[in-house]
């Protein structure tokens, strides 16, 4: 329904991925995929000998690094994926994983990595992140990218809609997609911007233990200078502070006559 909505043409097979692959000769330019996260029940431990298992064989009590593969087994040469996963795809080194996130990065099949704010999906509360994979990052169609990973932090991003819920505004969703593109394509221009993205070397990512958590690549944004001298900064807090030690005091002297009024001695 969600396809015919938008006019889009479309072969849609019910069957298990993994175990019944109803399109075996699937080569996509692009892939959109949100899979369930962290699923467990996948029947990985029937798949040991699997061929899609290029970079490592996934844990069979998790199905993230199995999802990820899956992907890049189905991209063209040239084809490009966008898969939401929870954060924790990003830093895990549970079983094998480690070792597959290492493999993807230093083989390039990872292209950019975006963290998502909370609270973005109705349907879980877990934290997620966007992985950007990439067939061949120097296929001339854009600049060669081969030693380089994009981050994005997009934790700050979005407003809410309800108690519970936040969405990306259209200025939020063109803000990640155009820095993504403006990194990618040769004339983009892009600038690394501190607290929002990052453009990290092999080296750095080697650096970090290969974690792909943005944050740690992207840094804290620069504080807006309020034109506040420090000397006066400290004057300020420190009278402040005196303020506040005196009423404590008060309030101390206070309770502990309430208290004697009942017979309680401190």
């Amino acid at each position: 329904m969600n396809l015919a909505i938008r006019g889009i043409d479309a072969k849609i097979e019910l069957g298990d991925t993994f175990h019944n692959d109803k399109h075996k000769d699937l080569k996509a330019d692009y892939i959109i995929a949100n899979p369930p996260f962290n699923i467990s029940d996948w029947g990985g431990e029937q798949l040991q000998d699997s061929h899609l298992w290029r970079y490592g064989v996934p844990p069979s009590g998790n199905a993230n690094y199995g999802w990820l593969q899956l992907f890049m087994n189905k991209l063209s040469n040239t084809g490009t994926a966008g898969i939401v996963l929870a954060n924790g795809s990003m830093t895990t080194n549970s079983g094998t994983e480690g070792d597959i996130r290492e493999k993807l990065i230093t083989e390039g099949a990872v292209d950019c990595m975006v963290a998502l704010p909370t609270q973005l999906f109705v349907n879980t509360q877990i934290p997620a992140c966007l992985w950007f994979l990439a067939r061949d990052k120097n296929n001339k169609k854009y600049r060669n990218r081969e030693n380089e990973i994009l981050f994005i932090d997009a934790r700050k991003l979005g407003s809410m809609v309800s108690r519970k819920s936040k969405k990306f505004r259209d200025e939020d969703i063109a803000q990640i997609s155009e820095t993504y593109h403006n990194w990618r394509n040769k004339d983009g221009n892009y600038e690394d911007i501190q607290g929002f993205c990052k453009s990290a070397s092999m080296e750095e990512v080697k650096d970090n233990n290969y974690v792909l958590t943005p944050g740690r690549y992207v840094g804290t944004e620069e504080e807006e200078d309020d034109g506040i001298p420090f000397e006066e900064k400290i004057a300020t807090i420190t009278e402040n502070l005196s303020g506040y030690f005196e009423e404590s005091i008060t309030l101390q002297e206070r309770i502990k006559t309430n208290l004697t009024k009942i017979g309680i001695e401190l």
